[in-house]
């Protein structure tokens, strides 16, 4: 089937690329003309393990192509992904203004039948807007479905090709049908094509992500409790999860949840809530309870340093909201970093993946290093942001030696308590004992 993808962000292109891999020929559309020239030649423009093997070979099939003219790949295609950014505005709703200019480029340049899939997050009665404005500009018969995406940044390409399950908001049968088709490799494996309206499908992306952002907050409230009581979250997560009622997964505790999901699906759903006269209580204190624990460490590296910081040197190491991703967006980091600076503290960081994205944001206002023990050089304590696998085993000797105080903050939890007990570090984590020198 030949299929548009308009927008080539990190939902489009990695969608874009996993349907060229299922078969189909792919044409994506960005208004970037150095985007799309750097794709076409083979750069990809975003971080994502394993996504550019899969893209180039794509490419190198003929199946994925790369344009900034919508009206061209539109007469290829008879169905149309929109894969566009829906930001926050000021007021935390979801900004609708790229999804619905393209839907009314599409009703301008369409010559027949189209179905118009709307991947992006949007609120609930989004495909009713889209088809309101592709109606006004023509006559030609279309469908709107919608078709949120569930990837997970770092796992995207797995969570892409292996599904748990594909949800599809539609009222046309035609739609049913071509959407069917798309997805039929995934359903000859036993994934299931759920389908339900139109509504219900944009409401289900916005209930999920905000239930994983409360159940990652209630994790964090109890790691707050335990260290109050002497309890270990460790013992107390295993605990939970072992009951297949709740299960292991997001109930790591650590300084708050960021990224381009969780924290603009919760302000676009609780503002959606307030448009309808109804308050998302329990979403308001989950998004009061992450602030808070985002830099839940800072008051804590400040009482080690008897209440004064300035001059200090916080070694940083992670910088993107999550590992194996570049993306910065909402990532803790960036508040700490905002908190340190602003109590006196100096502050070189690490991350080799996210850096140029903090460059760009806030420049030189930090130190960045080569390497993670180049960050530790004459550091007054390491401030762990990011559970990146190279700093899982690291060498404490080293560590030791290049630091001027051997002190840790461990913001993601990633030492057993004994390991830098074990090697003379104090060290403080999470919902867990602090260890002492």
């Amino acid at each position: 089937m030949n299929i548009t993808i308009v927008g080539t962000g990190y939902v489009g292109l990695v969608t874009g690329t996993t349907l060229a891999e299922l078969g189909n020929s792919v044409y994506c559309v960005d208004i970037d003309e150095k985007k799309v020239e750097g794709m076409k030649n083979g750069v990809v423009p975003i971080y994502e393990p394993n996504l550019e093997e899969m893209f180039h070979r794509n490419i190198q099939s003929e199946r994925l192509f790369f344009t900034t003219n919508l009206k061209e790949a539109l007469d290829k295609s008879e169905v149309v992904y929109l894969a566009l950014p829906t930001p926050p505005g000021e007021d935390g709703s979801a900004d609708l203004s790229y999804v619905l200019k393209v839907a009314n480029d599409i009703g301008e340049m369409m010559t027949d039948y189209k179905v118009v899939v709307n991947k992006s997050t949007v609120p609930v009665g989004t495909a009713d807007k889209v088809r309101e404005v592709i109606s006004s500009k023509t006559d030609i018969p279309f469908d709107v479905v919608s078709n949120p995406e569930f990837l997970r940044e770092g796992f995207a390409v797995e969570d892409s090709m292996n599904p748990s399950r594909v949800v599809v908001g539609a009222s046309s049968d035609k739609a049913k049908e071509i959407m069917s088709k798309i997805y039929q490799p995934f359903t000859n494996t036993g994934i299931p094509i759920i389908f339900m309206d139109e509504k219900s499908s944009e409401l289900t992306k916005y209930a999920s992500n905000s239930f994983l952002a409360v159940k990652i907050t209630f994790m964090n409230e109890i790691a707050n409790y335990c260290e109050k009581v002497g309890a270990d979250v460790d013992k107390v997560r295993l605990g939970m999860g072992s009951d297949d009622r709740i299960g292991h997964r997001f109930l790591f505790p650590g300084i708050g949840y960021g990224g381009s999901c969780f924290p603009k699906d919760v302000k676009a759903l609780i503002k959606s809530g307030k448009q309808e006269n109804f308050n998302f209580q329990l979403l308001e204190a989950t998004e009061n309870v992450n602030t808070a624990q985002k830099t839940i460490l800072v008051a804590e590296i400040e009482k080690y340093f008897g209440g004064n910081l300035q001059g200090k040197k916080i070694a940083m190491w992670g910088l993107a909201f999550k590992a194996n991703t570049d993306d910065i967006r909402e990532a803790s980091s960036l508040d700490n970093i905002a908190l340190l600076l602003e109590k006196g503290a100096e502050i070189v960081a690490y991350d080799t993946v996210a850096e140029n994205n903090v460059q760009k944001l806030i420049g030189n206002k930090i130190q960045y290093a080569k390497g993670m023990y180049d960050a530790l050089e004459d550091a007054d304590a390491l401030f762990i942001c990011t559970e990146w696998p190279e700093f899982k085993n690291p060498n404490f000797e080293l560590m030791a030696q290049k630091m001027k105080g051997k002190v840790i903050f461990d913001g993601r939890n990633m030492y057993p308590l004994e390991i830098p007990a074990q090697n003379g570090f104090y060290y403080k984590s999470i919902g867990r004992q602090t260890i002492s020198k």
